[in-house]
C-alpha cells in the first residue's frame, strides 16, 4: 500500500512539473511562428480552393495537377474573396479581442459574427440565424437548434485560439469553449478544440507526432471524434508509407454523416470528424515537409481547401514563416497588406495583432515577458467535457418534395426526428434586391399540434438554412403540417426534401425494383 501511494505521489509530481515547465523563446521567434501560422492558412486555402467539394467520397488522383504559381494568391484575393472564410471568420473574433480585450464577452463575438457582411453556410449560417432571432450561444450551436452542429465550421475558425495560446492548449480550449459553441456542439466543437490545441503545441514543438498525439488529450475518449483521430494515428503506424491505405480505411469506417441534412444519403461530407482526420493524415504522412503536407491533405478530397488551410497553418506555426519554402510564398508579399474582405485586417496587421494577443495571454496564464525574451508556463493538455450531438438518431430515409408552399402541405414519416429542407427565395421575375427584408412565414404543426412559427428571410445572409426540424420524438408515425401565413406574390417558400431519423441504426440492404432476368 505504501509503495502504491508513493507511486501516485511521484506521478502527481511529474504531472505538475510537466504542466509548470517554463519554455523560453525570443519575441522574434514567437512572432515568426505566429506569422507562419497565419501565412500557412492563407497558402493552404488558396491551394485547395479549385478542388473544394469537387471530389466527394474519392481522392484526387495523382495525375491531376493542382495549380500553384506566382500571382495565384493575388488573383484569388482579388477575384474570389469568399475563398478566405477560413481567414475572415478567424479575424472577426480577433478584431473583437482587439476592440474589447481578451475578456470580451461571447455576446460581442456572436453579434459581430451574426451581423458581418460575409455569406455563411451550414453550422455558421444556422447559428447566425439563431442569433438574429434572439437565440444566443451556447444555444445557437446546440444540435437541437442547429442541424449542422457536427459540421466543420468551428474547426476552420479555431486557428486564432491556438495561435494566441503558445504552449497553452488549455487556454486555447477555454477560448474555444466560449466561441466554438456559437456555432457548434459535440464532435463539431471538438474539431475546433483539437485544431486549436495542435496550433498551441506546434508553436513550442518541432515534432509532428507529438503535436498530433498530445493535442488529442484535450478530447474526451468516449467521443466518436477521439476514436476517429485515434484510428488515423493507429493506421499511420500500420501503414507508415502508404497514406492512401489509411484514406481507404477512413472511407470504410468514418464517412457516414448523421446530422448534416445535406450530407446524409449523399457522398458530400462536411462533418468535422472526417475532415479533421484528413488534416491529421496530411500532417502525419507529410512528416514536416510543407509540399507533401499540402498535397496529401488536399488530395483527400471533400473540404479540400479548409483542410490544407488547417494543416498548412499548423505546420507553418511549427516551422515559422521564414522556413516555409519560397515556392509556397510565391506572391505572398504582394497580398500581405490587402485587407481580407469583410474585415479591416490584413496579414501584416494580424501578424502584429496576433503576436500582441499571444503575449497578453502568456502573461495572464503565468508566463513572463521581459524585454525581447518570453517565458511561457506550458500546460499539460486537459480533457474538455463530453457532449454528443444527435445521440440516438440514425438517418432512416429521405423523400423529395420539390414544390413551393402555396397554402399548406402535410408530410408523413415514421421515426424519431425530421428535417424539412428548402429555402425562402424571390419568385422568378419579381423585382427585389439582395438587401430585401421580405420573408415567408410559416406555422409548423407536428401531430396536429402547433410547435413553431418560423420566419424565413429571402436574403442569403440572413436566411434559415433549413425550413424546420425536430428531434427526440417518439419513434413512431408522425404527421407534419406546414401552413403559409403570409402569401406574397414576390416570395416563394420552396420545399426540397424531407429527411427523417430512427432510434436504431439501419443495416445495409438491397431493394429489388425489377423482375427476374430472363434470357431471350
Amino acid at each position: 500500500m505504501k509503495n502504491k501511494i508513493l507511486v501516485i505521489i511521484l506521478l502527481s509530481i511529474a504531472t505538475l512539473t510537466n504542466a509548470q515547465k517554463m519554455i523560453t523563446m525570443s519575441k522574434e521567434k514567437l512572432k515568426d511562428k505566429i506569422m507562419g501560422g497565419w501565412a500557412g492558412q492563407t497558402i493552404g486555402v488558396t491551394f485547395g480552393a479549385p478542388v473544394e467539394f469537387k471530389f466527394n467520397g474519392t481522392m484526387i488522383n495523382d495525375y491531376q495537377k493542382i495549380p500553384w504559381y506566382n500571382g495565384l494568391l493575388h488573383k484569388t484575393m482579388t477575384n474570389s474573396p469568399g475563398v478566405y472564410d477560413d481567414l475572415y471568420m478567424d479575424l472577426t473574433f480577433v478584431e473583437v479581442f482587439e476592440r474589447e480585450g481578451l475578456d470580451a464577452p461571447v455576446e460581442s463575438h456572436a453579434k459581430a459574427f451574426a451581423n458581418a457582411g460575409y455569406m455563411l453556410w451550414h453550422a455558421n449560417q444556422a447559428a447566425r440565424y439563431n442569433i438574429l432571432q434572439g437565440i444566443m450561444p451556447p444555444a445557437s450551436g446546440h444540435w437541437l437548434n442547429n442541424p449542422h452542429a457536427d459540421c466543420i465550421d468551428y474547426q476552420i475558425e479555431a486557428d486564432f485560439a491556438g495561435l494566441m495560446s503558445p504552449g497553452m492548449p488549455n487556454a486555447a480550449s477555454k477560448i474555444s469553449d466560449k466561441i466554438g459553441h456559437i456555432m457548434n456542439y459535440g464532435d463539431g466543437w471538438y474539431g475546433g478544440i483539437y485544431i486549436g490545441a495542435m496550433y498551441s503545441l506546434a508553436l513550442v514543438s518541432n515534432d509532428i507526432n507529438y503535436v498530433v498525439n498530445e493535442a488529442l488529450k484535450t478530447v474526451p475518449k468516449q467521443s466518436k471524434y477521439y476514436e476517429c483521430i485515434s484510428d488515423v494515428i493507429r493506421w499511420h503506424k500500420m501503414y507508415p508509407d502508404n497514406w492512401k491505405k489509411t484514406w481507404f480505411e477512413l472511407q470504410q469506417k468514418w464517412t457516414n454523416d448523421i446530422g448534416c441534412p445535406d450530407g446524409v444519403f449523399a457522398p458530400f461530407n462536411i462533418d468535422a470528424t472526417i475532415n479533421s482526420a484528413y488534416v491529421v493524415l496530411g500532417l502525419l504522412y507529410g512528416k514536416g515537409d510543407f509540399t507533401k503536407t499540402m498535397e496529401i491533405t488536399t488530395r483527400c478530397g471533400q473540404d479540400a481547401d479548409c483542410n490544407p488551410s488547417s494543416a498548412g497553418g499548423i505546420l507553418g506555426a511549427m516551422l515559422g514563416y521564414k522556413a516555409i519554402p519560397a515556392y509556397w510564398k510565391l506572391g505572398l508579399k504582394e497580398i500581405e497588406d490587402m485587407d481580407f474582405k469583410y474585415t479591416s485586417t490584413s496579414l501584416n496587421d494580424v501578424y502584429e495583432i496576433g503576436t500582441k494577443h499571444a503575449l497578453l495571454n502568456i502573461e495572464r496564464n503565468g508566463g513572463k515577458v521581459s524585454g525581447n525574451m518570453i517565458s511561457i508556463k506550458s500546460q499539460a493538455p486537459s480533457v474538455v467535457r463530453f457532449e454528443e450531438s444527435f445521440e440516438g438518431h440514425y438517418p432512416l430515409d429521405k423523400k423529395w418534395i420539390g414544390k413551393n408552399l402555396e397554402n399548406d402541405i402535410e408530410l408523413e414519416f415514421e421515426g424519431n426526428g425530421f428535417v424539412v429542407k428548402g429555402e425562402s427565395k424571390p419568385k422568378e421575375g419579381s423585382s427585389w434586391d439582395s438587401k430585401s427584408e421580405k420573408f415567408a412565414q410559416i406555422e409548423v404543426y407536428l401531430d396536429d399540434k402547433a410547435i413553431e412559427t418560423v420566419k424565413l428571410p429571402i436574403r442569403f445572409t440572413t436566411r434559415r438554412h433549413e425550413i424546420c426540424w425536430k428531434y427526440q420524438l417518439s419513434d413512431s408515425k408522425h404527421k407534419i403540417k406546414l401552413k403559409l401565413l403570409n402569401p406574397d406574390p414576390e416570395v416563394n417558400c420552396y420545399l426540397s426534401e424531407l429527411v427523417w431519423y430512427s432510434s436504431k441504426p439501419q443495416q445495409a440492404q438491397t431493394i429489388r425494383t425489377f423482375g427476374p432476368y430472363k434470357k431471350q
